[in-house]
């Protein structure tokens, strides 16, 4: 077994004693917005961010249980306090991901911050080696503008095995898949 270094924190500055892990982004598509690792405190944000797009069925429900279990899949977006956008890389394999749960405030569309988010999120991909990252959406034409191209499904068994079968809307799914070769 080994030891982690204890690095020392000043007392009552709620600072940990580990290094911290949290991914930064230069991508940084407006004065003032960073791209970043979600951490826990995030999640009230990420519900409240995601629930205009799972209302209109563009994205499918998050639990809070579900988004503090896989928050270091998740990026976001930040001007000032406020998360303004989201997204995560779900890994399948050692060669393949996907890139969902992207979201950006409506009043902060069409600035960049969907670009910055889904750009991040390829660099972590390739950063683990990945062969490809997939996505199933409503919106291809955002994924094609950025490098997707259009797939199939069936391409992907790992992701219909591990979601698509407890999928609400499995049998009347009108998501469109799109894939980036890395």
């Amino acid at each position: 077994m080994t030891a982690l270094p204890i690095l020392h924190g000043e007392k009552g500055e709620g600072k940990g004693t580990l290094p911290s892990t949290e991914r930064t982004s230069s991508l940084s598509p407006l004065p003032g917005v960073a791209i970043r690792g979600a951490m826990l405190a995030d999640v009230p944000s990420l519900e409240a961010l995601m629930a205009p797009y799972v209302a209109t069925g563009d994205l499918l429900p998050r639990s809070n249980y579900d988004l503090c279990r896989h928050i270091k899949e998740y990026v976001v977006a930040e001007a000032g306090v406020d998360l303004v956008g989201c997204g995560s890389l779900k890994i399948y394999s050692r060669d393949l991901a996907e890139v969902a749960g992207v979201a950006v405030r409506g009043d902060w569309q069409g600035s960049g911050i969907g670009r910055a988010l889904l750009e991040t999120l390829i660099a972590d991909a390739r950063g683990f080696g990945l062969a490809e990252v997939l996505a199933l959406t409503r919106k291809p034409a955002f994924f094609l503008k950025l490098g997707f191209g259009p797939a199939e499904r069936e391409h992907f068994p790992l992701k219909v095995w591990a979601d698509c079968a407890r999928c609400p809307r499995q049998s009347c799914c009108d998501e469109v898949a799109v894939v980036l070769r890395l």
